[in-house]
Formats: C-alpha cells, structure tokens, sequence
C-alpha cells in the first residue's frame, strides 16, 4: 500500500502538471471506484471546474478545486494516479479518466480496486471520508515525545500496532513502520507499555527524519514518473528491513527474522532490535 512518502511524491510529481486546468470531462470504467455520490452526479458535478491545487492528509490525497469542491481519493493498496498525454497507452485496470482542456488525461488505475473517491462539495463538512478521523502528521511539532508515551505508555499493544494507529499519527504503514523501529533498536512486537522515556524521545525524533529521508528518495521527475506507470519510484533499494526475511542484517549481519504483528508481517533484526 502506497505510505505517506508515496502518497506525497504523487502530489508533488502532479500537482504542478494539472493546476490551472479545467476538467473537460470524465470517463468512468467502474463507478465502484466512487464512493460519493452515484458516478453520474460525481462527473455533472465536476465537469467544467478548473483545478486549484492538491493537497495530501496521512494516505488520503485532494484535489481542490477553484469553485472550493474537492476530490478526496485514498489510493488503498493498489491504487495509481497517471497524468498521461492523449494517445498514451492505457493501464489495464483503468477505471476513471480525467480529460483536462489540454487533452491529457489524469487516469486512476488499480487492480485489486479498494482504492475510492469521494466529492465533497464547498463548505460541507467531511464526516465519510475517514480523513477527519486522522491524527498528527509525522511533521507536525505537536509529535513529540510526550505526546506519544501519554497515547500509549499504558498500553498493552504491541509498539509496531501503535505506529499503524492512523488516528494518532497519520501515514504510517507496515514499509515505514518497521523502518523506523529498526532505527529506534525496538523490537516489532515489544508492548508498548514496556518502553522507557529515552524510546520515545528515539521515535519521536526518528518518525519525521525517516520519512523525510524516504520522500527524499523518492523524488522524480514528471517524465520518470509516467514513463514508470506511477510505480517505479518505490523506494525499494533504500529499505533496510521491510522484505528482507532471511538476509543478513545491514548493522550487525545476523539473520532478519520475521514475524506477525496485528495481523501483518513484521520484519527485524533479533541482534539490533532486544
């Protein structure tokens, strides 16, 4: 599932491209993928308007609009997002296309189809998106380390559960969270109530500098991006230990381990991470 650090390099590669143009018309292949409302009153509703911006909230992406509408998407696991000129082949699993006023066309693809949009119109309040439920974003000063042992110093849950709490910190999934505990040396699995304050001080101040780090790597170009289906820009080559079961680890070289922790699997080194 595309993480916060995907989700913003979507942004950032296609904000620039599709600001200022007017949405000429939309083609729906599977109004599934429109959760609100029914597919024909989404494109009336969107037919004409002129792009203002995007913007981003934990995974969920928006399109905002000059009228003050707005398109929120979360592209769940399996979700892209491709500004593509006319002409470009189609991705299989198209299922909506914006055609803009210069004929390019901002198509939504996804195979397994969990991804969904939403219309929220100007000025009403989002209560079925599920972004308002969100909590900080892992860039905001408020996450500190106070902040994070008053939220779960007392819980039982396992840490890694914590980190994937999107309604206390938003954008975090299964990739970064393991990643960042590798850096912080905490097991995966380790309840929450057992770490010290010196832990959270780790997390709280490693949080927000690797997911910089990887949105860092992350960075393409228009180009790039297209010519990669809007996938190719993972940052796969920079990972640590997510998808590396079995290999040894990069600090100390004793064999990943993984695990499950609430129900996904979680990667770490036994050695770096007691």
């Amino acid at each position: 599932m595309p993480e916060l650090p995907e989700v913003e390099t979507v942004k950032r590669v296609l904000e620039p491209q599709i600001t200022g143009r007017k949405i000429a018309g939309i083609e729906v292949r599977n109004p599934q993928v429109i959760a609100r409302p029914g597919a024909e009153e989404f494109c009336a509703a969107l037919a004409g308007q002129t792009i203002a911006g995007m913007g981003r909230r934990g995974k969920f992406l928006k399109i905002m609009l000059e009228s003050g509408d707005a398109v929120v998407l979360h592209l769940r696991m399996t979700g892209s997002l491709l500004l593509a000129p006319r002409g470009w082949p189609e991705e299989k699993h198209t299922h909506l296309v914006f055609i803009l006023d210069d004929g390019s066309e901002l198509r939504y693809s996804d195979v397994r189809r969990f991804g969904r949009f939403w219309l929220l119109r100007a000025g009403e309040t989002d209560d079925f998106t599920g972004a308002q439920k969100l909590g900080l974003e892992p860039f905001d000063k408020a996450l500190t380390a106070k902040y994070l042992q008053n939220t779960f110093a007392k819980s039982k849950r396992a840490v890694k559960d914590c980190l994937l709490d999107q309604s206390v910190i938003a954008g975090i999934g299964n990739i970064y969270s393991d990643e960042i505990l590798f850096a912080a040396k905490i097991r995966p699995d380790r309840a929450a109530e057992s770490l010290a304050r010196t832990e959270w001080a780790r997390l709280a101040r490693l949080i927000p500098e690797l997911l910089s780090y990887f949105l860092e790597k992350n960075a393409i170009s228009a180009e790039d991006y297209l010519a990669g289906k809007g996938e190719d820009y993972r940052n796969t080559p920079y990972l640590q230990v997510y998808g590396h079961a079995g290999e040894p680890c990069p600090v100390c070289g004793e064999t990943l381990q993984k695990t499950v922790v609430a129900g996904r699997g979680s990667v770490y080194c036994p050695k770096c991470q007691k």
